[in-house]
């Protein structure tokens, strides 16, 4: 059987992101969601953590697209914002191109659709309650669909 861990919203925080590693045990496929920077400490440590996971597929976050340069700083809360501003003159050229050159949403195994956001909105809709989860349904056409962004 293969083993899938499936992970988002890692934020920049190493210390985190290895201990669901660690808890995660040997895996035979990474599901990255998005949001691998983003508030926290370690921008580059987790960008470099993420690339090195067995068999990866990695989508790009609301957070990462700023990162990276896409998008507006002027659309994040202030703590955001003022992380966003330090990841963006910390993160290596090699951090910004890997970044900067994720997909925002995918399809894995033929049948599972994954987003950041959702379907509907890769980059930026929370999926918080049944209506929103009900509207994003047409929005894509596998059996199943894993979203991160809603934590």
């Amino acid at each position: 059987m293969t083993r899938i861990l499936v992970i988002s919203d890692i934020h920049a925080n190493l210390t985190a992101l290895e201990a669901v590693l660690a808890d995660g045990g040997n895996v035979d496929e990474t599901w990255c969601l998005g949001d691998i920077v983003g508030y926290g400490p370690d921008p580059n440590e987790c960008v470099q953590r993420i690339r090195s996971l067995p068999k990866l597929t990695c989508l790009m976050g609301n957070h990462d697209t700023a990162a990276a340069g896409s998008l507006a700083l002027a659309a994040f809360n202030h703590d955001a914002r003022r992380s966003l501003v330090w990841h963006k003159e910390t993160l290596s050229d090699e951090s910004l191109t890997f970044l900067t050159g994720l997909p925002r949403e995918v399809v894995v195994c033929g049948e599972v659709s994954l987003a950041h956001g959702s379907p509907r909105d890769p980059i930026w809709e929370y999926v918080m309650n049944t209506l929103t989860a009900r509207l994003n349904l047409g929005f894509f056409s596998t059996p199943w669909c894993f979203v991160g962004h809603s934590h």
